[in-house]
């Protein structure tokens, strides 16, 4: 055996050994189902949006009014949970199409995204960003609402949104679309007043490009992390858009979340034999630093080879390192503590 066929062989038992790790890493987590309490009479709709509120205790979450969409509905799609499920207060009614990507900023404002999703929605509605106080009052709204596009002033459903410490606002946008239907594939940076900076991506499959990008992180050193979720990978950049790294090892992320400790928490809810083969969906859990896979918190849905999404979309994990997961096709959002 010469020295090539020995690289090649350990290489081949790494790569073997990082997927088993990414599948079967341990999960040191239970799960606490039906956490959160909605008012009575009140059921959960699908839910991707959720993130900790300033103080890291409680949790907002945005869910699509009982149903998979709020079109005509009167129920505030906006909620603010206690840690132990409580309902706190909420807003929003009459505002949202398809809430879909949140992020709280350092002064406790409430930012969501309506994506407008793949169910027909009437003129009007959607393609916009929303910032709200902690009181619900609406302070800010990037794009137009109910007018799809790739301009300076338009989005083309923005998935999700994240603010820097320095006040830079950045936009994912926009989510994946009907078959033949247009799509952004794109980040969009705005200064602190909503103004229009720069933007990078288009469609495709290189580094800098994209396949819906539907999740936003960043971490202590101020890498932003891009969930290329029909890519199936994270790309990471710096804040002007240079690429500077892309990760596989953490599935098809759907949802994206970095604490303090730049521990990063991926949420794959759609990984299948038909979509990223070989992968198994949950949350993947590990280093934000480093790119290690150390756990794994499996979907609780039995059936892997459907085509549709089950298990958590996404991500949040409060200061006591819980973690939340919000789910769009079982419709409902599970708390997991460690045991």
């Amino acid at each position: 055996m010469n020295i090539r066929t020995v690289i090649f062989a350990a290489a081949g038992l790494l790569l073997a050994s990082a997927v088993h790790a990414e599948n079967h890493a341990p999960n040191p987590y239970q799960t606490i189902e039906g956490w959160a309490k909605l008012p009575e009479g009140r059921v959960w709709g699908a839910t991707s949006a959720i993130y900790p509120a300033k103080d890291g205790k409680h949790i907002w979450i945005a869910e699509r009014c009982g149903a998979n969409s709020c079109v005509d509905s009167d129920l505030d799609p906006v909620l603010l949970f206690d840690q132990e499920g409580n309902l706190v207060r909420s807003f929003g009614a009459g505002l949202f199409a398809w809430p879909h990507g949140m992020f709280v900023d350092a002064d406790g404002n409430v930012w969501v995204a309506d994506a407008v999703g793949y169910a027909a929605v009437p003129p009007g509605w959607g393609h916009v960003i929303y910032k709200f106080s902690p009181q619900g009052e609406l302070l800010m709204t990037l794009g137009t609402k109910g007018v799809a596009g790739s301009g300076k002033t338009t989005f083309r459903k923005p998935s999700d949104i994240l603010v820097a410490p320095n006040g830079s606002i950045f936009v994912v946008d926009g989510h994946g679309s009907s078959e033949g239907e247009p799509v952004n594939n794109r980040v969009v940076k705005f200064d602190n007043n909503g103004e229009y900076l720069l933007e990078w991506g288009m469609t495709g499959g290189d580094a800098g490009e994209f396949e819906d990008p539907h999740a936003l992180a960043m971490d202590s050193q101020g890498r932003l992390f891009v969930g290329d979720r029909a890519n199936s990978r994270i790309q990471i950049f710096d804040q002007e858009g240079k690429h500077l790294s892309t990760w596989t090892q953490f599935g098809r992320p759907s949802g994206l979340f970095i604490d303090s400790n730049d521990i990063l928490y991926s949420a794959d809810s759609e990984s299948n034999d038909r979509r990223n083969t070989g992968w198994k969906r949950g949350i993947r859990i590990g280093s934000a630093k480093d790119g290690f896979v150390t756990e794994f918190i499996p979907d609780p849905e039995p059936d892997q080879d459907n085509s549709g999404t089950s298990g958590a979309e996404g991500v949040a994990v409060d200061a006591d390192g819980n973690i939340y997961g919000a789910e769009v096709g079982p419709r409902q959002v599970n708390k997991y503590v460690r045991r």
